[in-house]
């Protein structure tokens, strides 16, 4: 019922999720980020706990194939998980359980890792990594939406899904990008990508109101001189 993307930018380090599901509000608990560290997704019958132990075993210096392996290692109800991770060098992992429901499958690009389940056919984790891989150059946010609107494109999950989201982290430990369409009846990832058009030429703006509001621009609201 989710399938999603973890990535990393060699050339900024931004690491970053983009991920789709047809349950509610999927930015809430599948993807996770952490400046400096990697990105995680959590997905199928979802624990977020696990995205936090990968990023902790990330952080004190284990890489992504190493820290899903120990997280996973003799955990209770680890066969209903799927796991991806990315991690600050651009290495990815993956887990996925027994019990992970329906079609599932899994796709590692450079830099990049895609999986899902309850899909259409297993071609849909190429096409997610497909879209990711499509324009190198291009801000992380955008080869992550890209991602996951070629999985749709690849036909996506066997019904139709609900919600969508869009994580990145940068250089700060706030997101730099935190997008959520929480439900949509008709196409969250349309949703998704109207609201990152809307905000991207936005984004410096609120970076700088968070760091040097002296070079910020004003505010755009009643009564803002």
């Amino acid at each position: 019922m989710t399938f999603s993307i973890a990535g990393r930018c060699a050339r900024t380090g931004m690491v970053g999720v983009a991920i789709t599901t047809s349950s509610i509000s999927v930015g809430s608990r599948c993807p996770h980020v952490r400046a400096g560290v990697g990105a995680v997704a959590t997905q199928n019958i979802t624990d977020p706990h696990l995205a936090t132990l990968v990023l902790d075993a990330m952080a004190q210096g284990a890489d992504a194939a190493s820290a899903i392996a120990t997280v996973v290692k003799d955990r209770p109800n680890i066969d209903y998980r799927q796991l991806t991770a990315v991690d600050a060098q651009s290495n990815t992992a993956h887990f996925t359980g027994a019990h992970i429901l329906g079609t599932n499958a899994i796709s590692e690009d450079a830099g990049c890792v895609a999986a899902g389940n309850l899909l259409s056919s297993t071609a849909v984790a190429k096409g997610i990594t497909d879209g990711f891989m499509a324009k190198p150059d291009a801000h992380l946010a955008e080869r992550l939406l890209q991602g996951i609107e070629g999985g749709l494109a690849a036909g996506g999950e066997e019904g139709d899904v609900h919600s969508a989201a869009l994580l990145v982290a940068d250089a700060m430990p706030f997101p730099l990008v935190d997008l959520r369409v929480d439900w949509d009846d008709d196409d969250p990832i349309a949703k998704l990508r109207a609201l990152w058009s809307a905000y991207e030429p936005q984004m410096q703006d609120y970076l700088n109101r968070a760091i040097n509001p002296v070079i910020a621009p004003s505010y755009g609201v009643a009564g803002d001189p």
